[in-house]
């Protein structure tokens, strides 16, 4: 479903030496992964031998007793759509290969021969077995038939999925042979090893199957040798992880003295688009490749996995300090290179009390903090109109102050009426002209004030507002440096958030936080706001969401709703994000022409819309296909 497959990590109770009982507990591992609908599960490296039966590998009577249990393995496996990948050995051509066969109802699909054999320290894997590296047969006989053979082997159901498989010590080369087979489209990668416990090696190798499959663009499944292996100078702990582009899913506890299977729903799809969206994947240079078609895998039904509501702002409150210096050292160097190498002194900043403009005001504090400037260099411009409420005045006043900023005041109303009658327009009308008026009169006056006082406008417009074009065209859609155009409003709510650590302006920021999001153009209502952002465009938490999913890797709108519902459970009802969904694509589309002449910005997070960095798309694109496709799915 979208996408989605079920993978496993299954560490079996293993007994060396002893493949039919082996075979037993791998049995029991099987069925419970087919129960749960699992596309693929993965067992550890010489599954069915133990990894530490040394130079019994070298001996007729285990290999053959392995080949039984295989074959038992086989017959019991006739009626199951999962694919699994055991660990065995493989005599070919008079040498032994340590090896993974891919099994899948009652057949074996292909071999896949490890690469790098470990030969130091406690491995010694050269005494016994010899690399896959050099074969020359691109077959195998097995059980009497011939079996695809080869480390050049990829699996795929022509669908979303192609893997392919490494063992071990494979992962640890310099060059894994993992990067070879994301470069010819394997998504999904799996590893059977059997890698002994030292102390701080399973952080080490956490961080390493989580890194491979961040650099690979793909999801990357571990099983490692559990605790029946030997002990005779090594010890196992049956380390289970499964990892999705530098995230680490779902890891086991280690040393069970029983099974262990983990499961994880991994998004293929989105990982095949990441590819062609992201990076210099394309580039990769390709080796030869053979391809195996899977059968029919199982179908896993509803999605079994956490969607984060929120993709943009951290998922570890631990990481909020250290996000936010990162994202405020972002925007306060784009700053002060800009301002540096245009020789302005002055910064100047429409101060509303909201949260956009908030956030800018800080980031330029501490920019001119950084560079020792006097905080004085820092207008504040507060410019109250027809909806300004005392709220929102007093709490841009009082943060103004506290910062040490010189603070302006200039009231648009009159200003404004003196548009109105210019142009004939009723100011009883409360149109879009009326809001429009007064939102090019604040940009006009500080683009004016800036040219008197040597200053440069900054922008406070964020990447929500920019996705949506909840702006007026060469009003505050226009600025000198747009300092908030690469941070969408649910982090910028985070950010602000962050600075309520500094006393001094704890109060404000709680206050400023807890003000209805507005752009303040329409009159109040006796000194309270009437016309709140999210009930007319919606949610930002919606629209940051549908931003993310649409622009990272081009999700359709269907997929985007389904994961919205999972995302948000109960928050949103289908009707209101297939509702604010449709107002998203709509604008998305139909606002085009603003950000194809939106000023420079710093990008922030990996998602930007700037036509000059990652957006480019003609203002005229029609927006017909998408919304066709949403109400199909409904």
């Amino acid at each position: 479903m979208f996408g989605f497959y079920r993978v496993a990590s299954a560490v079996n109770k293993t007994i060396v030496a002893n493949p039919q009982k082996n075979a037993e507990e791998i049995l029991a591992l099987v069925n419970e992964a087919h129960a749960k609908k699992v596309s693929v599960v993965v067992f550890p490296e010489l599954t069915l031998t133990g990894y530490t039966a040394s130079d019994l590998f070298l001996n007729q009577t285990l290999l053959a007793s392995q080949n039984e249990s295989l074959s038992y393995i086989l017959k019991n496996i006739e009626e199951m759509d999962t694919v699994v990948i055991v660990g065995i050995i493989l005599l070919e051509a008079d040498r032994l290969y340590n090896c993974a066969a891919v099994l899948q109802r009652g057949e074996i699909l292909g071999i896949v021969p490890k690469s790098y054999l470990p030969n130091h320290k406690e491995f010694y894997e050269k005494r016994q077995f010899v690399s896959g590296r050099d074969i020359v047969r691109t077959t195998t006989e097995l059980f009497g038939k011939e079996i695809p053979f080869g480390v050049d082997l990829l699996f795929t159901d022509t669908k979303d999925m192609t893997f392919g498989i490494e063992i071990c010590e494979d992962l640890w080369a310099v060059t894994p042979p993992s990067n070879h087979m994301a470069s010819n489209g394997a998504n999904l990668l799996f590893n059977l090893s059997a890698s002994n416990e030292l102390i701080g090696k399973h952080e080490y190798r956490e961080e390493l199957v989580r890194t491979q499959s961040a650099r690979c663009m793909a999801a990357y499944v571990y099983s490692s040798a559990g605790v029946g292996e030997s002990t005779t100078d090594t010890v196992y702990g049956g380390h289970a992880l499964i990892c999705e582009y530098g995230s680490t899913l779902v890891e086991n506890e280690r040393f069970s003295l029983e099974n262990s299977l983990i499961t994880a729903d991994v998004d293929l799809e989105r990982l095949r688009w990441l590819r062609i969206n992201e990076s210099s994947y394309s580039d990769g240079r390709r080796k030869k490749t053979r391809t195996v078609k899977l059968g029919a895998l199982p179908q896993t039904g509803e999605v079994q996995r956490e969607i984060d509501p929120a993709p943009f702002v951290p998922s570890r409150y631990a990481d909020k300090k250290h996000r936010c210096d990162e994202i405020v050292h972002i925007q306060a160097h784009g700053l002060i290179k800009r301002m540096a190498h245009a020789r302005i002194q002055k910064a100047l900043i429409g101060i509303s009390g909201g949260l956009d403009s908030t956030l800018a005001l800080l980031s330029v504090h501490r920019a001119f903090e950084m560079m020792g400037w006097d905080s004085k260099d820092i207008i504040a411009v507060t410019m109250p109109g027809f909806g300004t409420t005392s709220r929102t005045k007093s709490n841009a006043v009082k943060l103004c102050k506290a910062l040490g900023v010189t603070l302006k005041e200039v009231d648009i109303t009159e200003i404004s009426r003196k548009e109105f009658e210019a142009i004939a327009h009723d100011p009883e009308e409360l149109s879009v002209t009326y809001e429009n008026v007064q939102a090019r009169a604040r940009t006009s006056i500080l683009m004016n004030m800036a040219n008197k006082v040597g200053g440069l406008v900054v922008g406070t417009g964020d990447l929500s507002e920019i996705a949506l074009g909840w702006s007026t065209y060469n009003g505050d859609h226009m600025s000198m440096y747009a300092l908030n155009s690469g941070i969408p409003k649910t982090l910028i709510q985070y950010i602000i958030e962050y600075y309520k650590s500094n006393e001094k302006i704890a109060d404000i920021i709680a206050d400023i936080l807890d003000t209805p999001i507005s752009p303040e153009l329409l009159p109040h209502n006796e000194d309270e706001i009437v016309q709140e952002t999210e009930n007319i465009v919606g949610p930002y938490a919606l629209h940051d969401f549908f931003l993310y999913h649409f622009i990272k890797y081009g999700a359709k709108p269907d997929k985007i709703r389904y994961l919205a519902l999972k995302a948000f459970g109960t928050q949103y009802d289908e009707q209101t994000v297939s509702r604010w969904l449709r107002v998203f694509l709509k604008r998305f589309f139909t606002q085009q022409f603003k950000r194809s002449c939106m000023p420079d910005g710093p990008k922030v997070g990996t998602v930007s819309l700037s036509p000059r960095a990652d957006w480019k798309m003609p203002s005229d694109a029609d927006v017909e296909i998408w919304l066709q496709m949403l109400e199909e799915g409904e």
